[in-house]
């Protein structure tokens, strides 16, 4: 090629020939890498999820699942720390069982693990339950036997309308459950 036929072209080989120089001559300024300073740049690429991901998407894997890669690092917890919290996960039943299903072992065995580690509150009293059952039993208010789901009182209520009657008068429902509270066991 002449180069007074085509200065331009000739101007361009220059350019390109001169940037690869000058490339070249960078690359060689820069201390090479040891073999161990590659692989702990890989490990924490790895880790970060700074690399591309399989397939054609051209994204990195921090990219396509930013769930699985933390963005920033957060202060550690002592030993301590997580002994503690690995057992109160293991007396919750917080932890992974054992096998290939994925559940927790409180999803897994849910009557080994109690569903709140507050003891429960106490509630009514023998007496109060028991006074409670018999009113239920005298208006008709507990459910029928068979599949209906209905309650005795919607089944027949012309057999519990007197109850429902004394209801609507307070003086008579306190006088009809005092009986019944006094019988002995």
């Amino acid at each position: 090629m002449n180069a007074n036929r085509h200065p331009l072209a000739s101007l361009l080989v220059t350019a390109i020939a001169s940037l690869a120089v000058h490339a070249q001559a960078q690359a060689h300024e820069q201390a090479p890498l040891t073999r161990a300073e590659v692989v702990a740049q890989y490990e924490e690429a790895v880790r970060t999820g700074d690399i591309l991901a399989p397939g054609d998407s051209g994204m990195k894997l921090n990219e396509l699942y930013p769930d699985r890669y933390p963005k920033a690092a957060t202060a550690g917890a002592t030993r301590a720390q997580v002994v503690a919290e690995l057992q109160a996960a293991i007396r919750s039943g917080d932890v992974l069982a054992d096998g290939d299903s994925g559940l927790k072992e409180n999803e897994l065995h849910p009557l080994r693990y109690p569903a709140s580690a507050t003891p429960a509150a106490a509630g009514k009293t023998r007496e109060q339950v028991r006074a409670e059952t018999l009113e239920a039993i005298r208006t008709g208010d507990i459910l029928a036997a068979g599949d209906s789901g209905l309650k005795r009182n919607e089944l027949a209520p012309q057999l519990y309308a007197k109850a429902r009657a004394q209801e609507a008068t307070p003086h008579r429902a306190l006088a009809a459950v005092s009986p019944w509270a006094s019988r002995p066991e």
